[in-house]
């Protein structure tokens, strides 16, 4: 997805014929095609996964969640709105198995931002600097752990996968305002840590 100044985006080639594909592929699911789910799954099994991985921090429960997520999918194909983006409505399947795996295992990982942190200089990637991006992905997940499943879904989203706010809002089933707030919370709590814990890393690697 292209995205402009502001808040003005456009739709890439790529998303409009990846959405185009997923809809005929869903229909043929609906229409009794018992080889079409499998096709369905090699299409978004990646990022399922990697989604998941973001919410929980380990490979092999994140594969768990992706089965999971793709059986709730294949019991939940018949409602799906053909009239809305599919993708958006997977996420929503797949931050919701992750936060109630989460909370079965009382578990609260968060993704370690590397995207984030990608956003310092690259052509100032010394072993010093090197170091200092691995000290800050490490204050940056303490930071996270402090975050509600909320606060958490709508920074990763956001902030970490880049998602647009009104798709944010769809996958977490809330208006666009109360995404905003959470966000909100969610960077402001992360920043407050990371300027108690490591103010001079931030200022080293370009963070103001």
């Amino acid at each position: 997805m292209k995205k402009l100044p502001g808040n003005m985006r456009v739709e890439s080639r790529e998303d409009l014929q990846l959405e185009q594909t997923t809809k005929e592929i869903i229909r043929r699911i609906k229409s009794g095609d018992n080889k079409a789910f499998s096709e369905l799954v090699k299409l978004y099994r990646n990022q399922v996964a990697s989604l998941a991985y973001k919410m929980v921090n380990d490979y092999d429960e994140a594969a768990d969640i992706t089965q999971n997520v793709f059986m709730k999918t294949s019991r939940n194909i018949w409602r799906y709105d053909e009239s809305k983006k599919f993708y958006t409505w997977l996420y929503r399947i797949t931050v919701n198995a992750s936060i109630d795996y989460m909370r079965k295992h009382h578990r609260y990982h968060h993704e370690s931002i590397e995207n984030v942190i990608e956003t310092a200089d690259e052509k100032n990637a010394t072993p010093d600097i090197t170091y200092q991006r691995g000290q800050l992905r490490q204050y940056i997940n303490e930071a996270a752990n402090s975050l509600s499943d909320k606060q958490r879904s709508a920074f990763l989203l956001r902030d970490v996968d880049g998602c647009h706010i009104d798709d944010v809002a769809s996958i977490m089933n809330m208006p666009e305002a109360t995404v905003r707030w959470y966000l909100h919370r969610a960077r402001v709590k992360i920043r407050k840590e990371l300027l108690k814990k490591c103010p001079q890393i931030l200022v080293t690697l370009g963070f103001k």
